[in-house]
């Protein structure tokens, strides 16, 4: 959070094609896209936009609140740096992050969830603010 210099170079390298060798960046429209970034310089306001975000996942994730959202926000960041060419534990993680939206059906045993799921509802069910909003419509 101090500018984007740290994200700038990480994008410099990603971005990079290396002569006589394979780019990180496999995929052309995403090299692409971090061009469009590294021309604007975004990185002043997308290094906390990513800081931010992963505070964001991480503490809903612990908390155990919107469980399936947040989950899925993770998956995306995560994505986004494996589209970059960062392996390490990424594809790990994009693994545990589907395997927690894909287990949000029985989320709200443990945590905030247990509490925000039934008045808020799911997809699958709708809560009771859900149902107060349909009980006050007018009758026609």
């Amino acid at each position: 959070m101090d500018g984007g210099p740290a994200l700038r170079a990480y994008w410099e390298r990603a971005a990079a094609t290396p002569e006589g060798g394979c780019p990180p960046i496999t995929y052309e429209r995403y090299r692409d896209f971090i061009n469009v970034l590294l021309n604007g310089n975004h990185e002043t306001w997308f290094d906390v936009l990513i800081t931010f975000g992963e505070l964001a996942v991480g503490v809903a994730l612990i908390a155990g609140a919107l469980t399936g959202v947040a989950a899925f926000f993770g998956a995306f960041m995560n994505m986004s740096f494996l589209l970059a060419g960062s392996a390490s534990t990424n594809p790990v993680m994009f693994t545990l992050a589907i395997g927690l939206i894909f287990a949000w059906k029985v989320a709200g045993y443990y945590g905030v969830d247990r509490y925000l799921l039934p008045n808020l509802g799911t997809p699958w069910r709708p809560g009771i603010l859900a149902a107060r909003q349909t009980s006050r419509a007018p009758a026609t």
